[in-house]
């Protein structure tokens, strides 16, 4: 743990500060992550950074974050002990040490980049790895084809945790799986619009899948159209997705691949996007989906 020097001779004011600090940051960041936050009353900045801190503490510091606010003008010994030349300027520490920081005004999305990445470096609790554990069953169950289990497992997990979009997204995907598709919807629904996760997007690919895809009774006639035509792109494109839905990956990318090698400039690439879609609907990681990116490469490089 980080130590501060103590000058011999302190008064009882900086002794308390520095007490407190020992307490409220030091020993406190031996299992959370604490943003030390240097200001002034005087600051402009430091009353524009206070807000965007402290909304994204709430939101994404997922109950491990908290921080402490340290005003230079009246704890002048820490300010110094610190070195700190402008304000605002925000320290993290984790395990009793200061770990990373910065200076200025950051935005929301870049403080909660800044707060993500040290929470990574925190072992998880015993009910966080009792989640993790319940939610890599869950997809387990769903990639074993267990749908119905698997939205059972995530409807419970999202109840219990409405802030994880990682869950939401595999509720939604599980519901797809049962062709629930508006039930699909509403369960994103309370994603952010914007949300990165990997997880989301893919269950945002396939609910875009889902609600263009052609219906199943319609296969057969989509296959007689490409008997009599090759060449008709769009019956090919059609066809993949309703195999998709059914299942038959490897028969959606054939249909895709063949149209690809045809003609790949038809409609702007649009078997090319297509494909990239159903890839992005199944995750990037799924055995499918690198077989069929290999498939591609080899027929658009080689």
């Amino acid at each position: 743990m980080a130590s501060l020097s103590t000058p011999n001779a302190m008064s009882a004011e900086d002794r308390a500060a520095v007490d407190a600090f020992r307490r409220d940051v030091l020993e406190a960041s031996l299992d959370q992550l604490v943003l030390v936050r240097f200001t002034a009353t005087w600051c402009g900045p430091c009353k524009q950074l206070a807000p965007i801190l402290d909304k994204a503490i709430a939101e994404h510091g997922q109950g491990r974050t908290k921080q402490v606010a340290i005003d230079i003008d009246q704890q002048r010994l820490l300010a110094e002990q610190f070195r700190i030349q402008s304000v605002p300027t925000v320290y993290a520490f984790l395990g009793g040490n200061p770990v990373d920081g910065f200076v200025g005004v950051k935005s929301e999305r870049e403080i909660k980049a800044f707060i993500e990445r040290l929470l990574a470096a925190l072992p998880p609790t015993a009910e966080e790895a009792s989640i993790e554990e319940t939610v890599e069953a869950a997809n387990a169950l769903l990639d074993a084809g267990e749908a119905a289990a698997a939205a059972d497992a995530f409807a419970a997990l999202a109840t219990e945790h409405p802030e994880r979009a990682d869950i939401a997204a595999g509720h939604a995907r599980a519901l797809l799986a049962l062709g629930r598709t508006e039930d699909a919807r509403a369960a994103l629904a309370a994603v952010a619009a914007d949300s990165g996760d990997a997880a989301v997007l893919q269950a945002r690919a396939a609910l875009d899948l889902a609600e263009s895809a052609t219906p199943a009774t319609e296969v057969a006639a989509l296959e007689q159209r490409i008997a009599a035509d090759p060449s008709d792109h769009q019956a090919r494109i059609d066809l993949a997705l309703a195999l998709f839905a059914g299942g038959r990956l490897d028969d959606a990318a054939e249909q895709l691949l063949a149209s690809i090698a045809a003609d790949r400039a038809w409609n702007d690439g649009a078997a090319r996007t297509q494909l990239l879609k159903l890839i992005e609907a199944r995750g990037l990681s799924d055995p499918w989906s690198i077989a069929s990116r290999r498939k591609l490469s080899h027929l658009l490089f080689a």
